[in-house]
């Protein structure tokens, strides 16, 4: 099967094969056409496997349609001056925004369809002059989107299809609330199109409520790494974790590495530690400004630094084709955003290698990981890097003195509100 099997403009096709994509992949032959004849749908595939493209170029295409069929132009106001927002896509984080952003100008280049990215830490006033002047494609994050629409600044009554990109992870950041008020203000007959690496219970839950005789699309077992990835798990005491890091980058001379922590304060520390060993590192977490983020993350793709420490805020917003490495120094409390984690590499058939850093006291959590995965993995020692076996018993307690959504609540920083700003330092 060809792109052109789909009926794409041939102005769109043009851009398709300046891109050097040759051949649909899976998860975009079984979506585009359900996508071009209008159905809702509920579509699961690998992380790299071309999510983005598989809503991004049949919606593009239907814009182009439209826009040669109406001859003018119209903006959310009905004046000449620009378009209405005919497709909103609603994404969990800023990186992943800009990313979808990103996508949708590269396919649209030789066409007149136009996008927007709306979204916190970046000025409002900037984003909502984009607006005024018009477009067919908002790409938005829940709470920036609402503070939009409370000024009565954006109209959604005229959104054809809404899109949740990796809506589990918007669940699982608290956005439930959020998305509930967006769809209020929504028209009830749309297009919906939830697209996402996995699925849990609260995304099926949701979809059934939102979703009309959608189309089910799973081109792969729910929740799995990609085949061409290889997962390693070290055992190793907590105090030892940032030394075998660097030891690993510095021995085999790794050049580009993506470390993931639990905590701000985590990533803080293991880039400062790093860097101390001689390794440029950046730091990537919510408490950084927007600016520093993206600098951090060009720089990162750039080479200008080696490693980037980031918190599950980059999971699913980084994209580097060509990445092959990627480190947990602690297991994450959700075992679903490991899967995320992890398929930063190994993307678009590329081989990667995930390295997994357990303590004793998480391997409860990587029973976690095996039961979603479906996998059973063996643990090893790195030569100097023993663990003591003294401290094993901490381990293996039956009883937790924190549940796992308790420790992940304080990880996040959704505990006590009454808590000291000490305590503040441990959110992600």
């Amino acid at each position: 099967m060809s792109f052109s099997s789909f009926g794409f403009h041939t102005d769109l096709l043009a851009v398709i094969h300046s891109l050097g994509y040759t051949q649909p992949t899976p998860i975009q032959q079984a979506s585009i056409p359900e996508i071009l004849a209008g159905h809702d749908v509920l579509a699961g595939a690998q992380t790299g496997t071309g999510k983005t493209a598989a809503f991004a170029l049949p919606l593009i295409q239907r814009q182009m349609e439209r826009n040669v069929d109406n001859g003018t132009k119209c903006n959310n106001e009905g004046n000449a001056t620009g378009k209405k927002v005919r497709v909103l896509v609603l994404t969990p984080t800023r990186e992943l925004a800009h990313q979808v952003h990103q996508s949708f100008v590269n396919y649209s280049q030789k066409s007149d369809v136009t996008s927007v990215v709306a979204y916190g830490g970046a000025s409002i006033n900037v984003q909502i002059s984009s607006l005024n002047a018009g477009c067919d494609v908002l790409i938005a994050t829940p709470g920036r989107l609402l503070d939009i629409v409370s000024r009565e600044l954006l109209d959604l009554s005229t959104i054809e299809t809404l899109v949740l990109d990796e809506a589990d992870r918007m669940l699982d950041m608290g956005f439930i609330t959020d998305i509930r008020r967006i769809l209020k203000q929504l028209p009830e007959n749309r297009q919906t199109l939830f697209f996402s690496a996995t699925f849990n219970d609260d995304v099926f839950a949701l979809s059934k409520t939102i979703l009309k005789q959608p189309k089910r699309i799973e081109v792969a077992p729910r929740n799995a790494a990609a085949t061409s990835l290889e997962q390693l798990f070290y055992e190793v005491d907590k105090q030892r974790k940032a030394a075998l890091v660097a030891y690993m980058i510095g021995s085999k001379n790794w050049q580009q590495i993506l470390i993931f922590t639990r905590t701000k304060q985590a990533a803080d520390e293991l880039a400062k530690e790093l860097k101390k060993d001689g390794i440029s590192t950046a730091a990537v977490h919510g408490d950084k400004s927007q600016g520093a983020r993206e600098r951090g993350l060009d720089d990162f793709k750039t080479g200008r630094v080696r490693a980037l420490v980031a918190t599950d805020v980059a999971a699913r917003g980084l994209d580097i084709q060509q990445l092959q490495y990627v480190i947990n120094l602690e297991l994450p409390y959700n075992a679903e955003d490991y899967i995320h984690r992890i398929g930063r590499t190994g993307r678009a058939g590329q081989t990667g290698l995930a390295v997994s850093l357990v303590s004793a006291k998480e391997k409860y959590l990587l029973k976690d990981i095996e039961k979603i995965t479906k996998e059973q993995f063996s643990t090893q020692w790195m030569p100097g890097f023993e663990p003591n076996l003294l401290n094993q018993n901490e381990g293996t307690s039956s009883k937790r003195k924190q549940s796992k959504k308790a420790l992940r609540a304080k990880a996040l920083g959704q505990g006590n509100k009454n808590k000291s700003k000490a305590s503040k330092g441990s959110r992600r």
